[in-house]
């Protein structure tokens, strides 16, 4: 679709000052995948609109054609037809490419009664079990099998019941949501994740005929239907709130002035929370936000911790440590979501920042200036981190591993670049 998107591929980051101007926001990654994997449980075409070009993406549209379905595409707006999905055992190469990749479970087991999928793959940033997936099925009445590395589930027909997750996982959510949506009778999903991306998911299901209430609440609804088989389907996916913040803390870490469309300012509302406290000035648009710093203020610390939704997002907090590695004071920044979420940690380090890990706690001690030198991007928002940092160091910088950018961020290089940075996108040697 848009070529090798695993090649071997470096940034070249030239020192920039302020970044000024405007940029609309793409569609977001964490709701266009599940919608993706949802198409699979209907027969009817899907237009899904606002679909960003990322090389997720792609990996999740070669998945689901593995399986029989038909993509079509023309510029962001995507036509899925799984009217011909007929393979229900997925290739461990495909899966192994991202972790969303474990979503077509649901819309295969209620759609055909039986899925086989190997574990995951994705970016190395900790544990994250698809235990509480399995713990839905099984509620559901699926027969769970472990074998050689791959998950296979069974059932006649899913019947509804009433699950409590351990733990507010999105992607449990949305993998029982779907496959509830076929089941049998009424599923009550108790203590689930209530991200903006859970709500565009049960927007979309119900888009096709489902019948799902509460979501954004931490309990769903849902009864299930025989089939799922409205006719013009067109659903447009919601921006990314990730994305919007990684460019509002772009503005912040190079003192300029940015102003985001196609945000809702609902959704980055933490970001917006802590960018205030440090001293930037937010400017909140109808369909958009304006981020800027005044020329007599400074960027001062602020501690942080991340939360499920509505706190402040894991995914928000590498590239809100690349900031405060260049605020006044000291900053103690705590990751209560994921356990290895600190991969950005010794290359900011290499740049001159002067952070101490202790537990899941990082204590950042603000430096004037960070220096560029060479380092490498571990996974994908470490990597957006990275590049924020290099935006403000003295010197050129070097970026390794932009593969993992490309997963959620797209043509990162040539859109700061419209705002005034200097990034090459550059072969590896």
């Amino acid at each position: 679709m848009y070529g090798d998107f695993f090649m071997s591929e470096k940034f070249i980051v030239e020192p920039c000052g302020p970044l000024r101007g405007t940029l609309n926001v793409c569609g977001a990654k964490n709701a266009v995948l599940p919608v993706l994997a949802a198409a699979l449980l209907t027969e009817k075409p899907c237009t899904l609109q606002n679909v960003p070009l990322l090389s997720d993406v792609e990996a999740m549209c070669v998945l689901i054609e593995s399986l029989g379905a038909r993509v079509s595409c023309e510029n962001n707006t995507f036509v899925i037809d799984a009217s011909g999905a007929d393979s229900l055992d997925a290739s461990y190469e495909l899966v192994g490419k991202l972790r969303a990749s474990f979503l077509i479970m649901g819309p295969l087991l209620a759609r055909f009664g039986r899925a086989k999928v190997p574990l995951p793959g994705g970016c190395a940033i900790g544990s994250r079990p698809v235990d509480l997936h399995l713990k839905g099925f099984a509620a559901l009445g699926a027969k769970i099998d472990h074998a050689h590395g791959f998950v296979n589930v069974t059932a006649r027909r899913l019947k509804g019941a009433k699950i409590y997750l351990d733990f507010p996982s999105v992607g449990a959510t949305e993998n029982i949501m779907m496959a509830a949506a076929l089941a049998n009778g009424q599923t009550i999903l108790e203590n689930c994740a209530s991200e903006p991306e859970i709500v565009d998911l049960a927007n979309f299901l119900n888009s096709i005929g489902g019948k799902i209430r509460g979501a954004g609440t931490d309990t769903i609804k849902i009864d299930g239907v025989v089939s799922l088989d409205a006719k013009d389907i067109k659903h447009s996916i919601i921006p990314d709130r990730i994305e919007a913040g990684t460019f509002m803390i772009a503005a912040a870490i190079s003192r300029g002035d940015i102003t985001l469309s196609n945000v809702l300012a609902d959704h980055v509302k933490p970001v917006t929370a802590k960018l205030k406290e440090v001293n930037v000035l937010v400017e909140e648009h109808e369909n958009g936000v304006r981020v800027f710093c005044d020329d007599s203020s400074e960027i001062i610390a602020a501690d942080l911790k991340t939360l499920p939704y509505p706190g402040f997002p894991t995914d928000m907090q590498a590239q809100f440590m690349a900031l405060m590695s260049t605020a006044r004071g000291t900053s103690v920044i705590t990751e209560t979501v994921f356990e290895n979420r600190f991969m950005q940690v010794g290359e900011l380090k290499r740049m001159g920042a002067e952070i101490k890990i202790e537990s899941r706690s990082a204590i950042v001690e603000g430096v004037e200036r960070l220096t560029g030198t060479q380092v490498a991007a571990s996974d994908l928002r470490a990597g957006a981190a990275l590049v924020l940092a290099a935006l403000r160091a003295d010197g050129l910088s070097e970026i390794t591993g932009v593969h993992h950018i490309d997963r959620g961020y797209a043509n990162l290089d040539m859109r700061l670049n419209k705002l005034g940075a200097s990034i090459k996108r550059a072969d590896m040697e």
